[in-house]
């Protein structure tokens, strides 16, 4: 029986996967294991959270969290970051148009401001984008970001995030996170503003979450992401959690995806209980 347990584990690490910003984690003698997040047996995976001020991680199981997945709709996040940075997208208003052709979702039936293709996972709109910034830009960018490993090609160009070979890890995924939030990634600094106040999830007097979830189906296999960061006060926290079906696929999985990390954020009381 597997069951999703998160323990509280600091470690030092001398360099990170694939990350711009190469710092040293601090020391730390942390033996506290959390209460266990769920008693649901039908999941396995892995919570990964980053705090900055502190240099820590914290998981339940750090050996999934540097295996590689399918990126699926996270990939959004640099997705997003290309189109605006291109002049693609100007804003989180910016209108992208239905073309009439029936979509595997009716909310994606219809014309959709950015905010709203990103938020509702439109896949045709993003579809869309990519065959605009065509192969070589795509994979000028996604080195430039240290994106994990994407395999891109012209044929490729507008599924390459959905299914094939692509891969990122969770620590790829933080990393890549903290080097967005940190202002490292080759951007403008308006397509960084730009991209902030669209992937903002909740924002109020205590915190701002800014996050998106991610689905992928292999082989009948499935696998699911939500990646983000918490500012709350002056410090931020990054989340990667990645998780899959330890048996049958049911709907009720899609949320487990925010629910666990919001847990495991409660559980480090960076969240109130």
């Amino acid at each position: 029986m597997i069951k999703l347990k998160l323990f509280l584990i600091a470690f030092i690490l001398t360099s990170c996967h694939s990350c711009v910003n190469k710092t040293p984690f601090k020391s730390q003698n942390i033996h506290q294991a959390f209460q266990s997040l769920t008693h649901d047996t039908t999941l396995i995976g892995s919570i990964l959270i980053y705090d900055l001020k502190s240099n820590s991680y914290y998981s339940n199981d750090f050996n999934w969290a540097k295996t590689g997945h399918i990126p699926a709709s996270t990939f959004k996040i640099p997705h997003s970051l290309i189109a605006i940075e291109l002049g693609l997208i100007e804003n989180e208003n910016t209108v992208l148009k239905w073309n009439g052709n029936k979509r595997d979702f009716k909310i994606w039936q219809q014309d959709l401001t950015a905010k709203q293709a990103f938020d509702y996972s439109c896949v045709p709109c993003y579809q869309k984008i990519a065959q605009k910034v065509g192969e070589k830009r795509m994979n000028k960018f996604i080195y430039t970001f240290s994106y994990g490993v994407m395999v891109i090609n012209q044929k490729n160009i507008d599924e390459f995030w959905l299914v094939g070979n692509s891969k990122i890890s969770q620590f790829e995924q933080i990393d890549f996170l903290k080097n967005l939030y940190l202002s490292k990634l080759p951007i403008s600094k308006k397509t960084e503003q730009v991209f902030k106040q669209l992937f903002i999830v909740k924002q109020d007097d205590d915190y701002t979450l800014r996050a998106k979830t991610g689905l992928s189906i292999t082989n009948e296999s499935y696998n699911g992401w939500y990646v983000g960061y918490l500012e709350k006060q002056d410090n931020v926290y990054f989340f990667a959690t990645n998780i899959s079906p330890k048996d049958k696929y049911q709907k009720s999985f899609n949320k487990k995806r925010k629910n666990i990390t919001i847990n495991a954020l409660k559980q480090l009381n960076i969240l109130p209980q």
